[in-house]
C-alpha cells in the first residue's frame, strides 16, 4: 500500500485516543455501558477536532461484541469492517454533496429495515448544515422517531446554520479547539512512535499554525516532514508554515512604535523577501500585540506559557510603550487585514500599513519616546502656569487680609499701582433694561455645555466666573478676581469664542460684557434706583398681563362658577 498521510494513519481509534475532549468522551462511553445511548446525536466544532471520528468510534463502541467500558476492541470482524468502512450498517453520507430531499427520502425508506450484520445501524451525516431545507423537512419525522435499532449521527462545523427543530431533536456535543499543549504532546507522541528526530520548537510553530485542530497539524508535521528529508526542525517549521521569528516580529514592531517608518519598511522587505505571506504576518502582528497586552496587564500569564518565549527584548518592548497604543495598532491592523482579503496586492496594503502605523505618533495617538519627552514637556509647562496662577491669588488674598486688620489710624501699607477698572454703563443697562430671570436660567443650564468648547487655557480664565444677567441681546458675566476680568477683557479670541460657543448652543447672537464679580451688586443697584418708575411699570405690567390671562382662561372661569364667592380665598392660581 502506497504512503498515507499522517492524519489518516493516526486517527484516532478509540475514545481515550481524541485528545482534548475528554468531557465528551466520558459522557458517550457512560451512555454506552448503562445502555443509555440516544437515537439522535449532533457533534459541532471547528474543523480537525474529532467530531467524524468521534461518531466512527461510537459505532463500532455499540457495536462491539467484545466492548470493555465503553471502548470498541478494535480486533473483531464488527470493528475492523467498520474500521475500514466495508459494514453495511454503518452508513456514512456527505452532506455537501448529497444535500437533497431525493437523498433523505431515500434513508428514510430504507431506515425501517434491521441491521443485517450489527446489532444498530448508523447513519453518521457529515456537514449536516448543507442539507437543504426540504431535506430538513424530510428528515424531521424520521429523526424524531426512528427504529430502534438506529441511530444517526449529524456533524456540522456550522451549527447555527442548521433549525431549530432539527436541532431540538438531538443531544448536542460541542467539540472545542484543541489546546496547543495537547497537539503538542500528541506530535510527540507520534514521531517518538516512528523514531522521528525533531526540535520541541518546531512543535509550537506547527501547533499555533493549527489553531486548534488536529488534523491540521498533522497535515502540516507531512509537509515539514517532506521538506526536512525525515527531520523536523525549526527552520523548516518557519519555511513551511510562512511563519515569522517573535525576534524580526520584536524588531519590526520596535520600529514602529519608535515611529522610525523608514527601519520598519526595510525590516518588512527584509520579511517579504523571504517569501512570508502578507496576511500571515498580519495576523502574527495581531497575536504579537495581543501578547504585549497580556504581558502588560499580567506578566505571569505569558511567562508561563510554553508556546511564548519571553525574553529581555520583548520585556524592553513591552515596557516602552502604552497600553493605548497598543489599542490603536490593533484597530489599525484589523481595519487593514479587512482590505487585504478582498485584494491580490497584498504587499502593498501592508506597506501603506507600516507607514500608518509608524506616523501615529506624529499625530499624538500613540506615545513613543521623543513624543512622550514633549507630552511631559506640555504637562511641566501647563502645572508652571497654574502654580503661578494660584500664587497670584494667595498673595491677592493676603492682600486684602492686611488691609482688614489694619485699624483707623495705621499707616497705609504701600500697595502696587493698579489700573482701576471701570465698567461702561452704556453698555450695560440695555442690557438690564431687559434682563429676565427665565432668559438667565437658560444661560446658567447651558454654561457648562459652552466652557466645555473652550481651549484649556482659556477656561483657566474663565473657571470663576458666572452668568448675572442676561435679556434676549446680551448677557452679563461678572469674575472672583479683577485680574481674570482684565485678561478676560484683552481677549478677543475668547469673547469671539464664547459669542459663537452660545449662537450655536441657543441659536441666538449674544453681546457680552465682563465686570468684575465686587462691582456687579453696585451696578445693580444704582440701575434700579435710576430707573426705579421703569422697573415698577415693567412689574405692573406683568402683573396685569398675568391677570388677563386668568381672567380669560376658560378653566379659570369653570372654577369660579364653581366656587362662587369665595373663589378668590379658596384658590390659588399659579404659573407653569
Amino acid at each position: 500500500m502506497g504512503y498515507q498521510a499522517l492524519y489518516r494513519v493516526w486517527r484516532p481509534q478509540r475514545f481515550i485516543d481524541l485528545v482534548g475532549q475528554k468531557m465528551i468522551t466520558q459522557t458517550l462511553q457512560n451512555a454506552i455501558i448503562t445502555k443509555q445511548t440516544s437515537h439522535a446525536y449532533l457533534f459541532t466544532g471547528p474543523r480537525g477536532t474529532g467530531k467524524t471520528s468521534a461518531a466512527k468510534i461510537f459505532a463500532k463502541a455499540i457495536n462491539c461484541p467484545n466492548a470493555n467500558n465503553g471502548e470498541p476492541c478494535n480486533e473483531c470482524e464488527t470493528c475492523l469492517a467498520i474500521t475500514e468502512g466495508r459494514l453495511n450498517d454503518v452508513i456514512e453520507i456527505d452532506a455537501a454533496s448529497n444535500n437533497g430531499v431525493d437523498e433523505i427520502r431515500d434513508i428514510r425508506d430504507k431506515v425501517k429495515y434491521a441491521p443485517t450484520q450489527s446489532e444498530y445501524k448508523i447513519y453518521i451525516i457529515d456537514e449536516v448544515h448543507m442539507l437543504s431545507a426540504g431535506a430538513f423537512n424530510a428528515l424531521l419525522k424520521t429523526l424524531e422517531e426512528p427504529p430502534s435499532n438506529v441511530v444517526f449521527i449529524l456533524a456540522t462545523t456550522e451549527p447555527h446554520k442548521i433549525p431549530a427543530t432539527i436541532i431540538s431533536r438531538t443531544q448536542r456535543f460541542d467539540f472545542k479547539r484543541i489546546s496547543n499543549a495537547d497537539i503538542i504532546e500528541r506530535m510527540q507522541f507520534i514521531l517518538d512512535e516512528k523514531k522521528i528526530v525533531y526540535e520541541k520548537s518546531a512543535l509550537k510553530i506547527i501547533a499555533k499554525t493549527s489553531a486548534g485542530g488536529m488534523r491540521d497539524a498533522l497535515s502540516i508535521l507531512d509537509q515539514v516532514l517532506s521538506f526536512g528529508n525525515g527531520t523536523v526542525t525549526l527552520d523548516n517549521a518557519l519555511l513551511v508554515t510562512g511563519t515569522v521569528t517573535r525576534e524580526k516580529i520584536n524588531f519590526y514592531l520596535e520600529n514602529i512604535f519608535k515611529g522610525d517608518t523608514g527601519q520598519a519598511l526595510q525590516v518588512l522587505q527584509q520579511i517579504l523577501n523571504e517569501g512570508k505571506n502578507p496576511n500571515r504576518f498580519v495576523e502574527e502582528i495581531i497575536d504579537f500585540c495581543r501578547d504585549l497586552l497580556l504581558y502588560k496587564a499580567s506578566p505571569t500569564i505569558i511567562e508561563q506559557d510554553d508556546l511564548m518565549d519571553v525574553d529581555a527584548k520583548f520585556k524592553d518592548l513591552a515596557n516602552n510603550i502604552t497600553v493605548e497604543s497598543i489599542y490603536q495598532a490593533i484597530d489599525i491592523l484589523n481595519e487593514q487585514q479587512e482590505n487585504m482579503r478582498f485584494s491580490a496586492h497584498s504587499d502593498v496594503y501592508i506597506e501603506v500599513l507600516t507607514v500608518k502605523l509608524s506616523q501615529i505618533t506624529k499625530k499624538g495617538e500613540l506615545v513613543s519616546d521623543e513624543s512622550y519627552t514633549d507630552f511631559e514637556e506640555k504637562v511641566t509647562d501647563l502645572k508652571k502656569q497654574v502654580n503661578e496662577l494660584k500664587k497670584i491669588v494667595i498673595d491677592l488674598q493676603k492682600d486684602n487680609n492686611k488691609k482688614t486688620s489694619r485699624g483707623e489710624g495705621s499707616k497705609p501699607a504701600k500697595v502696587s499701582k493698579r489700573t482701576s477698572v471701570t465698567v461702561d454703563l452704556k453698555k450695560v443697562y440695555p442690557i438690564l433694561a431687559d434682563a429676565t430671570r427665565d432668559t438667565l436660567t437658560e444661560l446658567k443650564e447651558i454654561w457648562p455645555d459652552l466652557m466645555n468648547m473652550l481651549s484649556i487655557t482659556q477656561r483657566a480664565i474663565m473657571n470663576v466666573s458666572n452668568p448675572v444677567a442676561a435679556s434676549a441681546k446680551g448677557v452679563i458675566v461678572s469674575f472672583d478676581y479683577d485680574f481674570l476680568f482684565e485678561k478676560a477683557e484683552e481677549n478677543e479670541g475668547l469673547k469671539k469664542q464664547l459669542t459663537e460657543g452660545l449662537e450655536r448652543l441657543v441659536g441666538k447672537d449674544y453681546k457680552i460684557l465682563f465686570m468684575p464679580k465686587e462691582k456687579w451688586p453696585e451696578i445693580r443697584k444704582n440701575y434700579l434706583n435710576e430707573h426705579k418708575e421703569l422697573v415698577e411699570k415693567k412689574v405692573h405690567t406683568t402683573d396685569e398681563n398675568n391677570k388677563k390671562l386668568n381672567d380669560s382662561d376658560p378653566q379659570i372661569e369653570a372654577a369660579k362658577g364653581l366656587f362662587g364667592q369665595d373663589f378668590n380665598e379658596i384658590v390659588k392660581i399659579k404659573e407653569d
